[in-house]
This record gives structure tokens, sequence and C-alpha cells, in this order.
């Protein structure tokens, strides 16, 4: 029997908080369950975004981080800062992409668009 790919699991010490911060992000509904598990999903055939509670806080640069292709790269930057997100420095040195990071300092990176913004 293969695998099947339930779910991208985000560790974190507030799950609503970041939970919020990806719903306004990727435009889809936060879901909560009766034992207060949250998560996105993404649609048919993508998995989950689930949000996990930890006890301790974030030190070191992800492993593991999710990158995504904007229409307008600069436009989209600009979104997630309002939402709460903030470029970071990792070492990335001159890259056509851009390192974020989300409330609870989790990195991700906005590609630039597959072609120029009109």
């Amino acid at each position: 029997m293969p695998l099947h790919w339930q779910s991208v699991v985000i560790d974190c010490r507030d799950p609503e908080l970041v939970g919020r911060f990806w719903s306004a992000a990727l435009g889809l509904p936060l879901q909560v369950d009766e034992d207060g598990d949250r998560w996105l999903e993404p649609g048919e055939g993508s998995p989950d975004i689930l949000f996990l509670e930890v006890p301790e806080a974030k030190d070191v640069k992800n492993r593991l981080h999710l990158d995504f292709r904007p229409d307008d790269q600069q436009r989209e930057v600009e979104r997630l800062i309002g939402l709460g997100a903030r470029e970071k420095d990792i070492g990335q040195g001159e890259v056509t992409w851009v390192v974020m990071a989300d409330p609870e300092d989790n990195e991700f990176c906005v590609l630039r668009a597959s072609t120029p913004p009109v």
C-alpha cells in the first residue's frame, strides 16, 4: 500500500496566531475541531497544513520550508508584511526569491513571478 501525504505540520507555540496568519496569507478558512486542532485545507490532492502546539520556541533555521510563487513578488511581500510576516536574512545573499518568516519565525520563501507583472 503506498503512502498518502496527509499534512505538512508547522510546530508553533500559538497555533491560533500562526493558523490565522496562514489562513489570511493563503485565503483559506482556518479549520478547528473539537480537540482544538487547527489546520488549513488547500484543496483536492494537496496536503493539509496542520498547526501543532509545542512547548519550546523556535531557535534555529527550519530544515523544511514552504515556497510560494505569486503573480507579483513585491506586492505579495508587502501584503504578507501587512499580515504580520517579516523579511529575514538567513545568509541567502543576492537571490531572486525573498526569505520571510511568519509571526513565530517559521521561514518561507516568496519566489519571483513566473512571468513579469503587467
